[in-house]
């Protein structure tokens, strides 16, 4: 390590012991150690197990010493496997392709900004080490897919509350129609009428055409009812795609009563989306923040 040039914390040192094959048993710092801008740097890497090198003032001085010394490692340590160099400098570069051609794994140890840049010489394997958060920085790639798996599930959180939304405003609306029935069974001197109300009077409209509505009494004819209107749509429409809610607004044109509130009647599920995904003769495919539904034989 030159000293001068980068500077080490024991996590970081641990980080690095950590990618190697073989454990760490030689650390070996180089510096001008009477230079005031080390300060209590030799004490504290002393007492962290290295031995310090000591080279004279000069520019460069460090890395020549480092080159000099590691060119002919194999003999002071004819046992080592692996070696870091752990310098900034552009120099040593050529210190770790002598090693590579002495057969040793180089890892080539510099600082960028914040972080360890280690490169593996031999197989070209880039790992960073993040100084300020004494963590390995994660690769795109293991980030990416974490990332789509929350998307996902909020996906699937923000369609589960929309089809709770469209519960609600189902069951709003069939409370709607009760008050009205029940308004409308109210003797005429209890409740003069002063004032126009245009939506009650649409009401009314709407109960006086109830005998003309078709009424489903069992799941066949539901099925029916829900195959001809999509037949119908579709040799109409062929380009339109039919949503779930559209669906139901046909149905309650025919009807007078909401999907969910027949499917509740005739004990077929909780509410007319999950009726349909159950059924062997519709599916329905997400589109958007709806699902297109069709008929098997209609495709």
């Amino acid at each position: 390590m030159d000293a001068e040039n980068l500077k080490l914390d024991i996590n970081s040192e641990l980080f690095l012991a950590s990618i190697c094959k073989f454990p760490l048993q030689v650390k070996i710092a180089f510096a001008n150690w009477k230079n005031p801008n080390i300060g209590k740097q030799d004490i504290e890497l002393y007492n962290r197990g290295y031995q310090l090198v000591h080279v004279p003032e000069g520019k460069n001085s460090a890395d020549a010493k480092m080159i000099a010394f590691g060119a002919s490692i194999l003999r002071s340590y004819p046992t080592v496997k692996e070696i870091l160099v752990c310098s900034s400098d552009g120099i040593l570069n050529h210190l770790c392709n002598e090693l590579q051609n002495q057969g040793l794994i180089v890892y080539w140890v510099r600082r960028q900004g914040q972080n360890l840049h280690i490169d593996n010489r031999n197989t070209g394997k880039i790992t960073y080490y993040s100084l300020s958060m004494a963590t390995e920085v994660t690769s795109f790639e293991k980030v990416i897919d974490p990332i789509q798996d929350l998307i996902k599930t909020e996906e699937e959180s923000i369609n589960a509350k929309l089809n709770s939304l469209v519960d609600v405003a189902t069951s709003f609306q069939e409370r709607c129609e009760i008050n009205i029935k029940h308004n409308l069974n109210q003797p005429e001197k209890e409740k003069p009428i002063s004032v126009v109300d245009n939506s009650f009077a649409e009401s009314i409209k709407v109960q006086e055409k109830q005998e003309e509505f078709t009424e489903i009494s069992n799941r066949e004819i539901l099925d029916k009812l829900l195959f001809k209107l999509i037949q119908d749509i579709h040799i109409n429409s062929p380009q339109t795609k039919l949503s779930v809610s559209k669906l139901g607004t046909e149905i309650r044109k025919i009807t007078g009563e909401s999907p969910n509130s027949i499917i509740k009647k005739l004990k077929l599920g909780s509410n007319f989306t999950k009726y349909l995904e159950s059924s062997s003769t519709f599916t329905l495919k997400a589109s958007g923040k709806e699902y297109e539904v069709t008929a098997l034989f209609c495709d």
